[in-house]
C-alpha cells in the first residue's frame, strides 16, 4: 500500500494512504500541496488544532470544492465554519460502516482525548487500515491481522515521561490523552499479523530526535 507520512506530532498531523485519503488535517497547505489535487476524501477526528488546522481546510474547500469530508458529530459546524458545504461532509456514527465504493470503506472507532475524538478502519484497494492516535487506551478495540497499523506512542513509558515532565500537570495530563510505546507495543502485539506494517504516531519529537541521532 502507498502511504505518506506528511507529519506526526504536537506540531502537526496529516497522512495520506494511496494517494486519495487524507487522514487528519493539521498542518499547512504548503505541506499538502503536492497531494490535495488526488484526494477524494479527507477524514477529520478532533478539533485540535495539530489535528485540524482552520486555514488548510479552508483553503482545500476552496481549491476543491467538491471534495468529501469525514467526520463525527462534533466537527460538522467547525467544517462549514471553513468554508466546507454541509453537502460535501459526511457524517459517521460509531459501529457503522461508510461504503463508499468497492474499493473503499470507512468505519470510525471512539477514542478518548480530552476533547471527543475518533480514529477510523479504512478499507481501501484490499487493504485493511487502523487509524488511532490522541488516545490514552485502547481498550476493547480489536484489529486482528490487519495490513497496517498508525498507532499512537506518545510517549515510552511512564518512567521515562516522569523523569521529563517539567512539572506533575503536565505529566498527569500526557496520562490522561495519550498513548504510551509500551501500551501501543502490548495492543500490537495482540493484533498484528506476520505480514503487518505499523508506524509508531504522535511521537514526543524530543524524544524521537534523540533517538534519531543515535541510529
Amino acid at each position: 500500500m502507498n502511504y505518506k507520512i506528511i507529519n506526526s506530532g504536537s506540531d502537526g498531523n496529516a497522512i495520506v494512504i494511496e494517494n486519495i485519503v487524507l487522514i487528519d488535517c493539521g498542518v499547512s497547505f504548503k505541506k499538502i500541496k503536492d497531494y490535495y489535487k488526488d484526494l477524494k476524501l479527507v477524514l477529520t477526528t478532533h478539533c485540535h488544532q495539530d489535528h485540524f488546522n482552520k486555514s488548510t481546510i479552508k483553503r482545500l474547500a476552496q481549491e476543491r470544492p467538491i471534495l468529501r469530508f469525514g467526520c463525527c458529530e462534533w466537527l460538522v459546524q467547525d467544517l462549514i465554519d471553513c468554508g466546507v458545504s454541509k453537502s460535501n461532509i459526511d457524517v459517521y456514527n460509531f459501529k457503522e460502516g461508510y461504503c463508499y465504493n468497492e474499493n473503499l470503506a470507512i468505519e470510525p472507532i471512539k477514542l478518548y482525548h480530552d476533547v471527543p475524538q475518533c480514529g477510523y478502519r479504512v478499507f481501501i484497494n484490499d487493504y485493511k487500515v487502523i487509524y488511532a492516535t490522541d488516545t490514552y487506551t485502547l481498550e476493547g478495540i480489536k484489529a486482528i491481522g490487519y495490513d497496517y497499523y498508525f498507532i499512537e506512542a506518545n510517549y515510552e513509558d511512564e518512567d521515562e515521561l516522569h523523569n521529563r515532565a517539567y512539572n506533575d500537570y503536565y505529566e498527569n495530563r500526557v496520562k490522561r490523552t495519550h498513548l504510551s510505546k509500551e501500551q501501543a507495543t502490548e495492543w500490537l502485539l495482540e493484533n498484528m499479523g506476520l505480514n503487518s506494517v505499523y508506524e509508531f504516531m504522535h511521537c514526543h519529537k524530543e524524544r524521537k530526535e534523540v533517538e534519531n541521532e543515535k541510529i
